[in-house]
């Protein structure tokens, strides 16, 4: 039987029509989150800050909004490393309270998700993205001024609650149970609350959290024993606080889930021999992010002052949280891929079956489904500037002008140049300091809260 030219002449060129304009389209969108970032995080680890932040500018006039948020929350870190605490904690809190208006579902965009992919989403940030805007907002507000650094501080804690309740009630079905809670919040809220002594009942319940949370942190015992005797710092002298973002942070990558493409496979062959027409073999891969960890030289950071000394220690491992996160929520993100997928073939099948198709068409159909379905990309937006961990040192200092030294170190020592910066130290009350060591070279400056 000689298949219908009539069918062929009007059908094929519709669906080849379809099929080059998704092509198109894919050609164009072909520069991913990913791609931009890793300009960014070349130039912002070489030390070249405002270079990265011009990047990032260029990129905020030209993208979608889609992007903006994320790209800001790089642009706050930059500021933050080249000395301007106050537009980096105006940045961070724009972007959170975007963040939190955002997790009100649009139910026009996730439907255009399902036709295309999750980078159609305003991008609401991943769960560890928005504890960690909490975080830098107190670290940036104790650059600058302190007066709403304990408030930033307590919403470190709360968001993490607030997320965790969000995921479900039951058990079973709330893969964010796995989170492990972060304890920068309590301890930096423990920090500010130390300085006065009509607060040692919360300085202790704080620590406490603090060891509960994190028991494994080096110092946390000492600093539960110091505010059980309430003492701040003996007489004469006061406390710095050497915070320092270590190593280069997680990102996100494109990946391949070669299993579930395979199981999709599969799954079509066994529908099409049972069904009326055959479904869009499943030959582009089903697209997902992953979280990739950096390799890392730097350990930890070195601390002189006189006759004092020592090593910043980890309050919070970014990668680790990240990772761990993602691997939790992972079986959610393959869900949201495997049912765009489906959808698209039930479109796609639906189609075939409203029109007379013939073998040509339907040929054609698939051709187009084929480019549609590989033109999915995975959502890599992120926080791409975030550290690989968050280190603090606490020494107890006299009163007066201090030198002090910052010098990175790896498994084996020193292995940088050492940076100097003066601090005031105040009787009975707190300093701050705050270092930017990705590398073996500090990037940007040396921030301290007695300037």
């Amino acid at each position: 039987m000689q298949p219908n030219r009539s069918h062929f002449r009007c059908g094929v060129p519709r669906v080849a029509c379809f099929a080059t304009l998704v092509a198109a389209l894919t050609l164009v969108g072909c520069a991913t989150h990913a791609d931009r970032l890793r300009e960014v995080r070349t130039q912002f680890y070489e030390g070249r800050v405002e270079t990265a932040a011009a990047t990032l500018d260029r990129h905020l006039k030209r993208l979608q909004r889609k992007e903006d948020d994320v790209l800001k929350l790089d642009l706050a870190v930059i500021d933050l490393a080249a000395g301007r605490p106050r537009d980096a904690e105006r940045t961070l809190r724009e972007v959170r309270d975007r963040f939190d208006f955002l997790e009100q579902k649009d139910v026009a965009e996730m439907a255009l998700s399902v036709a295309t992919d999750d980078t159609q989403l305003s991008y609401p940030g991943e769960d560890y993205e928005k504890v960690l805007i909490r975080v830098f907002l107190s670290l940036s507000n104790l650059m600058h001024d302190g007066g709403d650094a304990a408030a930033y501080a307590l919403q470190v804690s709360e968001k993490q609650q607030a997320i965790i309740q969000a995921g479900g009630s039951r058990p079973d079905e709330n893969p964010k149970l796995a989170y492990k809670m972060v304890a920068l919040g309590p301890y930096l809220h423990a920090a500010l609350a130390e300085e006065n002594p009509m607060e040692n009942d919360l300085t202790r319940r704080c620590r406490e959290v603090v060891c509960s949370w994190q028991p494994g942190f080096r110092d946390g015992i000492d600093d539960l024993h110091r505010a059980v005797y309430g003492r701040h710092s003996a007489p004469g002298c006061g406390a710095l606080y050497v915070f320092a973002l270590v190593g280069k942070g997680p990102h996100k990558e494109e990946v391949a889930e070669v299993p579930t493409q395979m199981a999709m496979l599969i799954a079509d062959r066994i529908i099409s021999h049972n069904s009326k027409h055959n479904l869009t073999p499943t030959l582009a891969p089903v697209k997902v992010p992953a979280i990739v960890a950096a390799a890392n030289r730097v350990k930890s950071v070195q601390v002189l002052a006189g006759s004092a000394s020592g090593r910043t220690a980890t309050i919070t491992d970014v990668t680790a949280m990240a990772i761990a996160q993602h691997e939790a929520v992972y079986p959610q993100i393959i869900g949201r891929a495997v049912a765009r997928r489906a959808a698209k073939k039930a479109a796609l099948y639906a189609a075939k079956d409203a029109m007379d198709v013939n073998p040509w068409v339907a040929l054609a159909v698939d051709a187009g489904g084929v480019v549609w379905e590989a033109a999915e990309s995975a959502d890599t937006r992120c926080w791409g500037l975030l550290p690989d961990e968050i280190q603090v040192l606490r020494l107890e200092l006299p009163v007066g002008e201090q030198r002090i030294s910052l010098e990175a170190c790896d498994s084996r020592g020193p292995m940088g140049p050492r940076y100097e910066h003066t601090v005031a130290i105040q009787d009975g009350r707190n300093t701050y300091l705050l270092a930017n060591f990705p590398d073996g070279q500090l990037v940007g400056e040396i921030l301290s809260s007695s300037r």
